[in-house]
């Protein structure tokens, strides 16, 4: 098994309800992959945070194998998504893969 996590931090010029409803449409676009892509056995969109934290989202999930986080990374709807939502909203991406 293989898990990814990414942190992503909002735009800055962003106000505060648009960065929560940027959030929401995220969390609903790629928790909504669940059962969609090959490998994917669980994914959670963390949203809400405490004022000490630095990054404005987590993806949290899990793949059966390294081989199904590539073909994650490539899969048109999890594309649409990325291209869709996340990347045109964010300004920054740390992401940890490990194996579980």
């Amino acid at each position: 098994m293989v898990r990814h996590v990414i942190l992503w931090q909002l735009k800055d010029e962003f106000t505060a309800e648009k960065k929560a409803e940027t959030a929401r449409k995220i969390k609903e676009g790629l928790e909504g992959l669940q059962g969609r892509i090959p490998g994917l056995v669980e994914i959670h969109v963390q949203t809400e945070h405490l004022g000490s934290s630095n990054a404005d989202l987590m993806l949290d999930s899990t793949f059966e194998n390294e081989e199904a986080l590539k073909g994650y990374a490539v899969h048109p709807d999890h594309l649409a998504v990325a291209n869709g939502v996340v990347r045109p909203n964010t300004r920054s991406r740390v992401c940890l893969d490990f194996e579980i």
